[in-house]
């Protein structure tokens, strides 16, 4: 497949609270933003287990987005601040199995910030394009 004809997939996991209601908002707002994305709803962002992050990379998903409430919102109290650490961790992970720590982000999306999400996606599928497709993906 040529560079330019690659379209990314990035899984995005969604905190029920807070991003997962901009991704609506963004929705019924009609802003749009690359269809790339497949979205999982998730109760918190720290609910997001390293090992279904490592698992998704590992079968060749181009990109993934964690968001979650902003630091102080959690309806978990501090589970977006237990996501930063998994963050942390993933990345020396995904550099010693060879893949770009850029495949990873972390974003704190209210859910007010619908304009937010979508310049999130759009900024992350313009990030993957240019890595091109994952070193583990098949076919």
């Amino acid at each position: 497949m040529a560079q330019e004809e690659f379209e990314p997939l990035i899984l995005t996991f969604c905190c029920n609270w807070c991003s997962y209601a901009a991704a609506d908002l963004a929705g019924t707002a009609r802003i749009s933003y690359p269809p790339n994305v497949r979205i999982i709803r998730v109760m918190c962002s720290g609910m997001v287990h390293p090992a279904l992050v490592m698992d998704a990379l590992m079968k060749g998903v181009d990109g993934i987005l964690i968001t979650g409430c902003h630091p102080g919102d959690c309806h978990y109290i501090d589970g977006n601040l237990k996501a930063e650490r998994r963050i942390e961790a993933l990345t020396v992970m995904m550099e010693d199995m060879g893949i770009e720590i850029e495949r990873l982000r972390l974003e704190w999306i209210s859910s007010g910030e619908g304009e937010k999400f979508a310049r999130v996606i759009r900024e992350m599928t313009e990030q993957i394009r240019r890595l091109g497709p994952n070193p583990f993906k098949v076919g």
